[in-house]
């Protein structure tokens, strides 16, 4: 787990953060380290947490499966998966809908949490259970 601030140079912090947690040889790697970026990117901008609020990160491994949470402090809208590839932004739900096997969104009371799975297959992947 690791405690970032909503300002976008969290985003390089969550992906070293994530690159190291995992290892280079995982063999999601590249998936899950898109999909944090996307989703701490969201925090940073469209949450209450942008301007320097709390922003957490978890991540574990278990049963094949990566699993990744990102706490922001929410906002009055709700995120949404918008499918239209042509714009500008968007796209980072639309990513995780596509490239995780699982994902959603609920409340509790420190904000909003969206999380996501990505399932794998195959050895020498780490143990990033112990980060989180």
């Amino acid at each position: 787990m690791i405690d970032l601030i909503g300002v976008p140079e969290s985003a390089g912090q969550a992906r070293a953060f994530v690159r190291e947690a995992l290892g280079r040889a995982h063999p999601v790697l590249d998936e899950v380290v898109l999909l944090v970026s996307e989703l701490v990117t969201n925090s940073v901008t469209h949450s209450d947490s942008r301007g320097g609020g709390p922003v957490t990160l978890a991540i574990s491994e278990c049963d094949g499966a990566v699993h990744v949470e990102v706490v922001d402090a929410g906002s009055e809208r709700e995120p949404q998966v918008r499918g239209d590839l042509y714009e500008e932004g968007g796209r980072g739900l639309f990513l995780v809908d596509a490239i995780s096997d699982r994902w959603g969104m609920y409340r509790d009371g420190g904000g909003r949490v969206v999380w996501f799975a990505v399932r794998f297959r195959g050895a020498g992947a780490s143990e990033a259970g112990a980060e989180g």
